[in-house]
């Protein structure tokens, strides 16, 4: 017992990597066949009846930005200018491209039609998985990470961490508000994402980060 509790403890995250594969994976399969989900219907109808309302719209429009191409772009720009150390910038800019590509990959797999029958913005492209909220979870997830890894100030990495994750929630929830997603969309970004954020942290905490910590000391 002790023995697979040690195991267990040395290998979480490779299983919360796992898990969340094993489910976005069974989402991407409904999603192939077609099928539309009860979450989905839920999700998307309960939105579009109880929650719209026009003085909430702007505030819901700004959370999306922050999720969208064009900030994501300049906030790599401003983090490039301001971090000292060569091989992270290296990495965001890594992250940022590699998490964009994957998901085109995925929704040219998949090809699921966005939702009709509300639109409050417009949007192209295929809906599964939501882009912003996969591409939100790793360039915000990897962000965490390195303020958790590298900021001292106590108060200051509380208030990083907390504000970042809230914010990669309502970007979620903000591309259902706004009728371009439905829910399995920005499950499925974030499951698929928190396990390609796994990985590329592994990956680079094994033959980057180590390395550039040691070079800057």
């Amino acid at each position: 017992m002790k023995r697979i509790k040690k195991i267990f403890q040395s290998n979480y995250i490779w299983i919360v990597c796992f898990v969340c594969l094993i489910l976005f994976l069974a989402l991407a399969e409904d999603v192939f066949n077609k099928d539309l989900m009860r979450g989905d219907v839920f999700g998307y109808n309960f939105i579009a009846k109880y929650l719209i309302h026009n003085s909430l719209t702007p505030i819901v429009k700004g959370i999306t930005f922050f999720g969208g191409v064009v900030w994501l772009l300049i906030l790599t720009i401003l983090l490039v200018i301001f971090i000292k150390n060569r091989k992270i910038k290296i990495l965001i800019c890594s992250n940022l491209v590699i998490i964009t590509l994957l998901n085109q990959v995925l929704k040219f797999i998949l090809e699921r039609p966005r939702p009709t029958e509300y639109r409050i913005i417009n949007e192209t492209g295929y809906s599964f998985p939501s882009g912003h909220s996969m591409i939100s979870m790793a360039f915000y997830g990897f962000l965490i990470y390195l303020i958790y890894k590298y900021i001292k100030n106590k108060y200051l990495k509380v208030f990083s961490i907390c504000g970042m994750s809230l914010l990669i929630v309502m970007i979620g929830i903000s591309r259902i508000y706004l009728g371009v997603h439905y829910t399995s969309d920005v499950i499925g970004g974030f499951l698929i994402s928190i396990s390609y954020l796994i990985v590329f942290i592994k990956f680079s905490n094994k033959y980057i980060l180590k390395e550039a910590v040691v070079h800057e000391k």
